[in-house]
């Protein structure tokens, strides 16, 4: 299939230390310097490759256009990496193998690194009212009136929601979300939609989930925001065969 390169915004879901798959995904999506790249988060945590991960995104950065938002596997990260605090729900939700990935890392490194994941968006809203966020928001009046910051890269509501919109409602209801009303298009990751029995991009209403389940038993993907083509990685565990990922759940 003859791709256009030109100009195209391509969204990347989640991402949980897969390098390999990562490679592989932008290798399918025949990817260029043209393209404008927009990650939502996540890219620690899962795969033994975390540190492989920041150090390939940190190096395509200087030659193309991209956006990194932050998911809340990297504020995990980032305060082990600042503290050493022990935290047992967040090592063996993908911690673990961070943990192994940065261990080893000199001082310079991890100072990079932490550069890196202090200059992470909380989101994104493009020219065309489209919001790109890492996990959701919850205020009605829309994500910059959000009052808690955490639920930008830790909400759930906003994809449950979605799901559960009946097809028929129209959005000038009085009873559809309002929170939705504020965008053209919403999309997000964090929420794997393998989870529901999805295995590519979904879209309910007027929010794209891109999380594809790469921490778990899934692939990474990325989608054109205008076209809506997707590629995918291979299943992100069979890349790694002697690692347990998230538990495979």
């Amino acid at each position: 299939m003859k791709l256009n390169k030109m100009n195209r915004t391509l969204v990347v879901g989640d991402i949980h230390g897969g390098y390999k798959a990562l490679l592989q995904v932008l290798e399918r999506a025949g990817v260029t310097e043209q393209d404008h790249l927009i990650f939502l988060g996540d890219y620690v945590d899962g795969w033994s490759e975390s540190e492989k991960v920041v150090d390939f995104l940190l190096e395509l950065q200087t030659r193309q256009n991209c956006i990194f938002l932050r998911g809340n596997h990297e504020t995990l990260l980032v305060k082990w990496l600042r503290t050493q605090q022990e935290n047992k729900v967040w090592e063996m939700n993908g911690g673990e193998a961070s943990i192994k990935s940065y261990q080893n890392l000199s001082p310079k490194k991890i100072k990079e690194h932490l550069t890196f994941f202090d200059t992470l968006k909380k989101y994104h809203i493009d020219d065309k009212n489209r919001l790109f966020v890492h996990a959701g928001f919850t205020n009605p009046k829309g994500i910059d009136f959000e009052f808690f910051e955490e639920y930008i890269y830790w909400d759930r509501t906003l994809w449950e929601t979605v799901m559960a919109i009946n097809p028929d409602l129209p959005s000038n209801s009085a009873f559809y979300p309002k929170r939705l009303k504020h965008y053209h298009e919403i999309f997000i990751g964090h929420t794997p939609v393998t989870h529901f029995g999805f295995t590519e991009p979904t879209c309910f209403a007027n929010v794209w989930n891109i999380d594809t389940g790469a921490a778990f038993l899934g692939k990474i993907s990325v989608m054109d925001v205008n076209t809506k083509q997707s590629w995918q990685s291979d299943i992100v565990a069979k890349l790694y065969p002697n690692e347990a990922g998230r538990n495979h759940k």
